[in-house]
């Protein structure tokens, strides 16, 4: 089973299976500290991935391809935050109607992309990677996109907690009508947090097409994804480490589910492609249940509990979905 495949190789697949999702739940979590919810999350990656594709195969550079795929991220929450910021439109309903939308239009448009090669971000080695042992060469020779999404980890983690920048975009999250009274402007925040969050998930719908899953078709690997991203933020507490873990999870899943597919191959190959989806929701659920029953124990915490609480406990900003208007 997954016992047969060596335990550095199993590492490293779950690196490089999660970094594109962990770079979009980070993006999604970003946007939710301010209050604002991004359901559009599904259309987006698979739209970001089409743009990226396109633009990386039209120029021969990875760097448009990444690029255009944030871009492409960004211009959609242009919209959701104009909609649903500026003109107090439900942000559940737009999300909804925009992924639908960003979905077909990135079938439409990236039907000429189809099934064609196109430039791919390989496995980079550091300059001693050949005198490491066999067990570190193996996880270490790993696409660019998974250093960085594990660097975003620490960054976000920094931001919300040790800068101005992110204590004001939390309390907008928390209480935007206190954080204008204390000289914020709430739509200001909310809409460069919207921006920057939809430009990170658009950087991992380009991981996909440009690094874990090269090329454009359909069904896409992608499809999917942002709802798994939509549940790790939810089920992590909005907590970037949480929510990172969750999606490592989540592609140990998918590992497995490969290796059992070698296994057994007379059960079809559309079980093991879907069972990770509900096996995650499952597995978020009696996470967030055993972590509730934790929180209302009567126990008192020691010591390192109180720390790892500090270090993993987070909640839903109390603002998140809510639309404001300023006076």
């Amino acid at each position: 089973m997954i016992a047969d495949l060596p335990v550095s190789v199993l590492i490293a697949s779950v690196l490089a299976a999660s970094a594109p999702l962990i770079i979009i739940a980070l993006g999604e979590t970003l946007t939710e500290k301010s209050g604002v919810i991004n359901l559009s999350l599904d259309g987006v990656v698979l739209f970001s991935a089409m743009a990226a594709f396109a633009a990386a195969k039209e120029t021969g550079s990875l760097g448009a391809g990444f690029l255009a795929g944030g871009c492409a991220g960004m211009i959609t929450g242009l919209i959701v935050g104009y909609l649903s910021i500026y003109l107090h439109l439900s942000q559940v309903a737009v999300g909804f109607a925009l992924s639908l939308l960003c979905r077909d239009l990135a079938y439409f448009l990236g039907n000429p992309y189809s099934r064609i090669q196109g430039p791919t971000l390989l496995a980079a080695r550091l300059p001693f990677h050949d005198t490491l042992p066999s067990f570190l060469q193996n996880i270490l020779s790993q696409p660019l996109t998974v250093p960085a999404a594990l660097t975003l980890i620490a960054l976000l983690w920094y931001f919300f907690n040790a800068t101005r920048s992110g204590l004001a975009l939390r309390s907008v999250g928390e209480n935007p009508a206190a954080a204008f009274a204390r000289g914020l402007n709430p739509n200001k925040v909310q809409m460069l947090a919207v921006l920057a969050g939809s430009f990170l998930v658009g950087l991992g719908g380009a991981a996909y097409s440009l690094s874990l899953k090269p090329g454009w078709g359909r069904p896409q690997g992608a499809e999917g994804i942002g709802w798994i991203a939509l549940a790790l933020v939810i089920f992590g507490g909005w907590h970037p480490l949480r929510v990172a873990l969750g999606a490592m999870l989540f592609a140990f899943l998918q590992v497995s589910g490969i290796s059992l597919q070698n296994i057994f191959p007379s059960i079809p190959a559309q079980v093991f492609q879907t069972a990770p989806f509900p096996l995650m929701i499952f597995t978020l659920i009696f996470m967030h249940y055993s972590t509730r029953k934790s929180r209302i124990s009567t126990k008192p915490a020691n010591r390192l509990q109180r720390r790892l609480g500090l270090l993993f406990m987070s909640r839903a900003p109390k603002s998140l979905g809510k639309s404001y208007q300023q006076e």
